[in-house]
């Protein structure tokens, strides 16, 4: 059929027939990329049609585009080799997209009985995103005093510009950040700058419903500071130990870094950097009075020039070198006395305190003082004098201390056996010898008067036999002292299952409890029932 025949016929179907509504295309628009293809769908399937026609509007013509009918496919000439229409659903295959494929999509089925069903839906052919990029009006900034205008530019279809620092949004608020977007580019204002308002670093991206670019990542320099200057340590004592490791550091908020100055009360001191020594200030003959030092930050950029407050001490010589010298000899408990005396190689000692195993060692009819305390004399030691002598030696600045460990032999102390009474044969016995003693005790068993070879503490039996049975004597031997202590005990090995029959004394003692304590029941309710029941008179 002629074109225009065909034309005519479609027109005439749409002014004579019958037209049903019904959902046939989704909801729009359809977005697509600029020189990539794009199918307009439908939401029918197999429908009954003698055409299906497709039409174009860009808002001024409209243009044929498509006709499907019985005996094939008819393109019209500006859209052959680009078009195809789905004989199936009907949808509108397009290829090759143009920026002038933007616009009004209409499609008509026309029944066999000339019923028609029309629909509209529009496309969008979005240009490629590309080339975001931000720039400065500035090349640098200075905190509280600059005002910075960020411009984001981008190619292509453009709908939407967000600005990010970091991963977090910028939100402006209408005062000191403010957003105007443009067609293809975004303005992001921010008055009075401050430092961390750029350090995110920036990004803008640029975005449309189908992609998305970001730009690259912007930072600009923000010059601010000094801040409040600052001494650390913020405390210290009136008085600084001379030849420490003592010093003053100086901060402050600043970019560029500062340029730090110290005063030794007006005077400026050669001292380059934020570290004040101590050895700055002793090769300045300084220290040997309460004077005070401040530190001036200088920012070369923004031009202020920041003092902290003063800070004021002296410096004196630390006690050091404490010792304590003490006995050399072997000390035994009841035999031996002992004399500890403490001292310091140089420094002013004003305060002496003496401690045993980190408790104050107290005086006592025994342990004596004297040498205006830098002495002890212990009198016939005993065991308990064992332990940590510190002594304490101080002065205002600091206080140094020393340690010395006495050590008095004694024991061995009584010894004793723990194990079990009796056991059933085949069972591990354990024996276990103790008895107090310095240096430690060493150990040598007998079974019933006969050497053993067990020179431990401990006496194993893997395996307990009849003939295990008897009396097991250990004894402990010091070899400082010379002392020895023994103990004995008796060990009974039984036949398996003997050491289970009958009741274990606990159980035996809690049933005799329980029936005495049933029986006294038993009693109680016998008297509190007669004084219940009347007796009746004789007379």
């Amino acid at each position: 059929m002629h074109l225009f025949a065909l034309k005519s016929f479609l027109l005439l179907l749409l002014f004579t027939g019958r037209c049903a509504p019904q959902d046939i295309l989704p909801v729009g628009p359809v977005n697509a990329i600029l020189g990539t293809n794009v199918t307009l769908t439908t939401l029918v399937d197999k429908p009954s049609y003698a055409f299906i026609t497709w039409n174009f509007s860009d808002g001024k013509e409209q243009d044929h585009i498509a006709t499907l009918g019985t005996a094939g496919l008819k393109v019209n000439a500006p859209y052959e080799g680009r078009v195809s229409i789905n004989a199936t659903s009907g949808a509108l295959s397009l290829s090759s997209l143009k920026v002038s494929d933007s616009g009004d999509y209409s499609i008509s089925i026309i029944a066999p009985d000339a019923t028609t069903n029309t629909a509209e839906i529009k496309l969008q052919v979005l240009e490629p995103i590309s080339d975001v990029l931000i720039k400065s009006d500035i090349s640098e900034a200075f905190e509280h005093n600059s005002t910075v205008v960020l411009n984001c530019s981008a190619k292509g279809s453009v709908l939407k510009f967000t600005w990010t620092s970091g991963s977090t949004p910028i939100v402006a608020d209408g005062k000191r950040l403010t957003l105007k977007d443009e067609e293809s580019s975004s303005m992001l204002t921010i008055t009075g700058i401050l430092r961390t308002d750029l350090v995110g670093p920036i990004y803008c991206t640029a975005a449309n419903p189908l992609e998305m670019e970001k730009s690259p990542a912007f930072n600009l320099t923000v010059y601010y500071g000094p801040d409040e200057v600052t001494i650390s340590p913020a405390k210290f004592p009136e008085y600084i130990r001379s030849k420490s490791d003592f010093n003053l550091t100086c901060s402050a908020q600043s970019y560029p870094a500062p340029q730090f100055f110290w005063y030794h009360k007006e005077d400026l001191m050669e001292v380059p950097g934020p570290i004040l020594t101590l050895s700055d200030i002793e090769a300045y003959g300084l220290g040997m009075e309460k004077d005070e030092y401040t530190c001036r930050v200088k920012n070369i950029k923004t031009g202020r020039m920041v003092s902290s407050a003063p800070v004021a001490f002296a410096v004196i010589e630390a006690v050091t070198g404490v010792n304590i010298t003490g006995p050399t000899e072997v000390l035994i408990a009841g035999n031996s006395t002992a004399n500890l005396t403490c001292q310091a190689a140089a420094g002013s000692v004003k305060t002496k305190t003496w401690l045993k195993d980190g408790k104050p060692l107290t005086a006592s009819p025994r342990v004596v003082y004297y040498n205006n305390m830098s002495s002890v004399f212990f009198n016939m030691l005993q065991k308990e004098d064992n332990g940590k002598y510190m002594c304490q030696l101080g002065n205002p600045i600091n206080t140094a201390e020393a340690v010395y460990t006495m050590v008095v032999n004694f024991g061995p102390e009584p010894a004793s056996v723990r194990a079990e009474d009796a056991v059933e044969v085949t069972e591990t016995v354990t024996l276990t010898c103790s008895a107090k003693s310095v240096p430690p005790s060493t150990y040598t068993w007998k079974f019933n008067s006969s050497e053993t070879k067990i020179k431990t503490a401990e006496y194993v039996i893997e395996k307990a036999m009849y003939k295990d049975t008897g009396t097991y004597t250990c004894m402990a031997y010091n070899n400082v002292t010379g002392k020895t202590s023994t103990a004995s005990h008796f060990l009974s090995v039984k036949e398996e299952g003997a050491l289970d029959e009958g009741l274990s004394d606990g159980a035996i003692a809690g049933i005799v409890i329980g029936v005495l304590v049933a029986l006294a029941a038993a009693i109680g309710l016998i008297f509190y029932c007669r004084q219940k029941v009347p007796v009746e008179s004789p007379y």
